[in-house]
C-alpha cells in the first residue's frame, strides 16, 4: 500500500501558526520585561552580601546596548539615596553580560570595587588608595599566564613574557577604579582588565570597560569610600 501524503493549505498553517507565534513574542517580551525588574530588585539584595553602603548602579536600555547611565547611591538610615545620578556612560562594543575573554560585553552583575590608579599624579581629594603608574605597570589579560588578570609590576620586554596585555600607563588611564570582577577566584578566559576609566568619545563604546568624561570620573572617584565598601552593579533598566 502506497502512503498518502497530505499538504495543509497555506491559510490553514498561517491559522495554526499564528497563535503560538504571539505567545512567543509575549514571552520574549515579558522575559526582557521580567530581567529589568530582576536587575532593579536583586541588587540591593547582592549589596547586602557584599556588606556594601555605597554602590554604582550602571543601567543600560538592553544587552546590547553601548551606552547607559551611572548613578551612585549610598545607604543611610537603611535606604538607598542617589548622591550621584545620571552620568552618561560608554560600555563594551558587545553590549553587556561578559562571558569570555575578548567578547567585547561589560559584565553584567555585582561586584566589589577595588582601588583607584592613573598615569597622572594623584587629582587630591580621595579616599580611595590611588597608586601612579609607571610604563612597567601591566595588566594581564593573557588566559594562559598563571598571572591572567593580574596587574604586574615589570621591567623586562612584555613582548617575551605574555601573549597579551594591557599597558597601564596610557590616556584613557589616566585616571581609573579597578573593578574586581573575575578575581575570586581567577577564572582563566572568562574576562580581565575592567575598569572605570576615561572615554574615547561619548560615541566611541570600550572593550569591555565603563568609560565617562574625566571631569564625571573625578566627581565620582572623589565620592567613593572604602570605609562603605563600594560596590558596583551593572544591568539592564526596567
Amino acid at each position: 500500500m502506497r502512503r498518502q501524503h497530505f499538504k495543509l493549505p497555506a491559510v490553514v498553517l498561517a491559522v495554526i501558526l499564528m497563535p503560538l507565534l504571539l505567545l512567543l513574542a509575549v514571552c520574549s517580551a515579558g522575559s526582557s520585561k521580567a530581567a529589568a525588574a530582576g536587575f532593579s530588585e536583586s541588587w540591593p539584595y547582592k549589596a547586602e552580601m557584599l556588606h556594601s553602603s555605597q554602590i554604582i548602579v550602571v543601567e543600560a536600555v538592553s544587552p546590547r546596548a553601548q551606552t547607559g547611565r551611572l548613578s551612585l547611591l549610598q545607604k543611610v538610615d537603611g535606604q538607598w539615596i542617589s548622591i550621584l545620578p545620571g552620568i552618561p556612560v560608554t560600555l563594551g562594543s558587545g553590549g553587556i553580560g561578559k562571558t569570555r575573554e575578548g567578547d567585547k560585553r561589560t559584565p553584567s552583575g555585582v561586584f566589589p570595587l577595588g582601588s583607584s590608579f592613573g598615569s597622572a599624579a594623584d587629582p587630591g581629594g580621595l579616599k580611595l588608595p590611588y597608586i601612579r603608574t609607571t610604563g612597567q605597570d601591566y595588566w594581564i589579560d593573557d588566559p594562559h599566564s598563571v598571572q591572567y588578570n593580574q596587574w604586574v609590576s615589570y621591567s623586562g620586554n612584555p613582548d617575551l613574557h605574555w601573549q597579551s596585555y594591557e599597558r597601564l600607563r596610557q590616556p584613557l588611564y589616566k585616571y581609573a577604579v579597578i573593578l574586581r570582577y573575575n578575581d575570586a577566584p581567577v577564572v582563566p578566559g572568562k574576562g580581565s582588565a575592567i575598569f572605570l576609566h576615561i572615554w574615547k568619545a561619548e560615541d566611541k563604546p570600550t572593550a569591555g570597560c565603563i568609560a565617562m568624561s574625566e571631569s564625571n570620573l573625578l566627581k565620582l572617584m572623589r565620592l567613593l569610600d572604602p570605609a562603605l565598601s563600594p560596590a558596583i552593579a551593572i544591568g539592564v533598566s526596567g
